[in-house]
């Protein structure tokens, strides 16, 4: 019998400079998806800690570094704190809905203002408007951009304030890129909505983890993302439940915490 899809080549980049820790040089390693059988090689990448760039998947391959660590929600456990519930009672009234993977001229205005205001001179801050449109609709897998809106107005759709793009895998959500009015002073924490809403959203359909992608020790960049627990890491071993002591110790060896108790996650 013959393999259900033929083993990929790989590559490996040439290092840059890394987005995430100053000073630190990084290198991927990535394959195509193409083919009839690339949703199910990208989910099978995906469990290993690769991530989709539209027909890419890809996962850091540094050569002195690993603070790259690929986590994921377990939807069906999780319970919002305290804090997390007053960001969805505020923001419950938005209109969600999840579209096709096709470009808006509303969509791209919105990540304009969301790149200008949290990512100025950042790699994606010079896109354009067919980069844009590459990176929603070249994707070889089943993807949506889940759209936030303000409330509608006698059947007006509300203005486009939040949007995420996701796959929708076997296993789970997983979310690409999310933008987001990030200086919207009515709407607070938009983007921490955002992945509650796919954790909700992933619960609801049965689904068991919501991908976050790389969570980075010592990237206050990145910090936001072990909020959303229980959830896993990916170790050498396999998938293993991320314990406030291991974010403690992870954040020690980047040199932010002068002691593992130092600090309350």
């Amino acid at each position: 019998m013959s393999a259900p899809f033929r083993f990929p080549k790989f590559f490996v980049t040439n290092p840059s400079p890394c987005p995430y820790l100053p000073g630190k040089v990084e290198r991927k390693v990535f394959t195509e998806l193409n083919g009839r059988h690339s949703s199910e090689l990208n989910e099978a990448l995906g469990r290993i800690g690769f991530r989709r760039s539209q027909s890419v998947s890809y996962r850091p391959s540094c050569i002195d570094c690993s603070a790259c660590v690929s986590v994921r929600v377990l939807a069906a456990e999780f319970t919002p704190t305290a804090t997390q519930r007053k960001l969805l009672r505020r923001h419950a009234d938005l209109d969600v809905s999840a579209c096709k993977p096709w470009t808006t001229n509303e969509q791209y205005d919105l990540i304009r203002r969301y790149l200008s205001a949290r990512h100025p001179g950042g790699g994606m801050a010079e896109m354009d408007e067919s980069d844009f449109a590459d990176m929603v609709e070249q994707t070889p897998v089943r993807t949506y951009i889940i759209e936030y809106r303000e409330p509608s107005v006698d059947g007006t759709p509300g203005k486009l304030i939040g949007a995420c793009l996701s796959d929708q895998q076997s296993d789970g959500l997983s979310m690409i890129y999310s933008f987001f009015e990030a200086d919207n002073e009515d709407r607070p924490g938009l983007g921490n909505y955002i992945i509650l809403d796919h954790i909700m959203r992933a619960a609801d359909a049965g689904l068991p983890h919501v991908y976050l992608g790389y969570w980075v020790a010592g990237s206050k960049r990145m910090e936001y993302k072990v909020r959303f627990r229980p959830m896993e890491r990916l170790t050498p071993g396999g998938w293993v439940r991320l314990k406030d002591e291991d974010v403690a110790e992870s954040l020690k060896a980047a040199g932010v915490l002068g002691s593992p108790g130092g600090r309350k996650f």
